[in-house]
């Protein structure tokens, strides 16, 4: 079996703490790499080596494989974790390291080239018969021919980039008159955001939900699901809120989903941990969207249901281990939320807002779990992603874990900059939201930044009134014991007793 006994996280922020926690406590030693901008950051003194791999741009230090493969020779690092992001779903990089001698603590580069495309993904899926939406197989790029295929499909339909992900490349016609306009935009944004700019054609379904399930796979060929997450929480197509279990699965479809899922990393001969993504209709009818061949940012919520530590899978599994476990011993156990808190602005279109944190404590207690890289005094840097932490709660059933996060989220105490804490209690607390009749149109559907406002506003002048109160309360205090200078008196009589 390969020996680890030295990690290199090529990463950052809360993942790279996150993964460190993990190997320490399988007795790992950890190496961090850092960016200029991120020399004083909690990953870099948590880890047992740092070494700065360049200036703050990440296509100039996170995203330059060599420097990353230059510093596990440095330090003797055996194998490498790349978290989420940056290059966790590079197949060149993947080839990098397995030439310089080292583990990716990942899938192999053909599951990451076959998966990262939708359009080879998709084709991968339907050797196992995978549902998938109606729409084409191929990339289409004259543009006459796409609108006849539009027709057939049925609009409204979704014009999506084949390299595509977070949104980049998607457009949605309702109209056939409108399609040449949004096919031309479609591939210039493909284009500009991938360096590819192949399309492919699929029916919009329109009150869809996200659900992905969660796969982890050997060197063996045992593949088992951890089962689903709800992602449908969405902002700008990307996800802010998740919860494991879905509110809405039956058995039968969780137990359908999970067999779907794991024929679908069969497909590819999948190794480690990866997230199998599926839209669901409003009739519970599921479809294939895409297979990401990495570690979710939201796998916590899977972990607190599963009582397993999905980092240590994925060593053990780049070790050479058997999975310890099969699909009949895994069950599901409470339930669990999680909140992106973002340094955004929710009534400002979510537009990041970064700054410094002035005023940064974490909420505590039985049930909360926050996942960071930030503390007190610390700035947000501009050159990545604006994500602060990861606020997860646990509770024998949904409710208990939204009750929770509302709690959580009222302890989370942070100034300097705007975050998402205040949508993330808005969704908690929203009918549409409890009741789990609800999609990814929710932003749109519901969120009134007025109403937000309107919140925001009384909290500050309960706070206000409160904190009036208390200081009348302490003069009054401070007043009568001046007065009563027998109780000081018998105070001190009495001192004596006790020493």
């Amino acid at each position: 079996m390969p020996k680890i006994s030295k990690i290199l996280i090529a990463n950052r922020g809360e993942i790279a703490l996150r993964i460190m926690r993990s190997a320490k406590e399988m007795g790992i030693k950890t190496v961090a790499v850092f960016s200029e901008a991120d020399r004083s950051s909690l990953h870099v003194r948590y880890a047992d080596e740092a070494i700065c791999i360049g200036p703050a741009p990440s296509n100039q230090s996170y995203l330059v494989g060599p420097k990353i493969i230059e510093a596990c020779k440095l330090t003797g690092a055996e194998a490498i974790h790349p978290g989420y992001g940056f290059l966790s779903e590079n197949a060149g990089f993947a080839r990098e390291v397995a030439a310089a001698g080292l583990i990716l603590i990942g899938p192999t580069p053909e599951a990451m080239e076959i998966m990262g495309n939708k359009l080879s993904a998709k084709a991968a899926a339907l050797k196992y018969n995978i549902p998938m939406v109606p729409g084409t197989e191929e990339a289409i790029t004259d543009i006459n021919e796409a609108r006849e295929r539009a027709v057939e499909v049925g609009f409204p339909i979704l014009i999506k980039a084949a390299a595509g992900g977070g949104g980049k490349g998607m457009r949605i016609v309702d109209k056939a008159a409108d399609f040449e306009e949004q096919m031309h935009l479609a591939v210039s944004e493909a284009t500009s955001a991938f360096g590819d700019g192949s399309v492919f054609i699929e029916r919009y379904v329109t009150s869809p939900r996200h659900i992905e399930i969660q796969v982890l796979g050997d060197t063996y060929g045992n593949i088992v699901h951890l089962f689903e997450r709800e992602c449908s929480i969405q902002r700008r197509h990307q996800k802010v809120v998740e919860e494991a279990p879905s509110s809405v699965l039956t058995e039968e479809t969780r137990l359908a989903m999970g067999n779907c899922a794991v024929d679908v990393a069969r497909s590819v001969n999948y190794v480690g941990a990866g997230t199998v993504e599926f839209i669901l209709d409003e009739n519970l009818h599921f479809f294939f969207l895409e297979m990401n061949t990495r570690l979710q940012v939201e796998h916590p919520v899977t972990e607190m249901i599963t009582g397993l530590d999905l980092v240590k899978e994925q060593i053990k599994i780049a070790r050479g281990e058997v999975l310890s476990f099969k699909q009949e011993d895994l069950k599901i156990s409470g339930h669990a939320m999680e909140l992106r808190v973002y340094a955004e602005d929710p009534l400002n279109n979510f537009l990041p807002d970064i700054g410094t944190l002035q005023t940064y404590r974490t909420p505590k207690g039985n049930g909360v779990r926050v996942d960071d890289g930030f503390e007190e005094g610390m700035e947000i840097p501009i050159y990545y992603d604006p994500m602060i932490a990861k606020l997860i709660t646990f509770g024998a059933n949904r409710e208990e874990a939204i009750e929770r996060m509302i709690r959580a989220i009222d302890e989370y105490d942070i100034t300097g900059i705007q975050t998402t804490l205040s949508f993330g209690k808005f969704v908690m607390q929203h009918e549409a939201f409890t009741s789990g009749k609800f999609d990814t149109h929710f932003v749109g559907k519901y969120f009134n930044t007025d109403s937000l406002k309107n919140d925001n506003e009384e909290e500050a002048m309960l706070a206000a009134i409160t904190a009036v109160l208390l200081l009348q309360k302490e003069k009054t205090k401070i007043a009568s014991l001046s007065q009563n200078t027998d109780a000081v008196s018998n105070w001190k009589k009495n001192r004596k007793k006790y020493i």
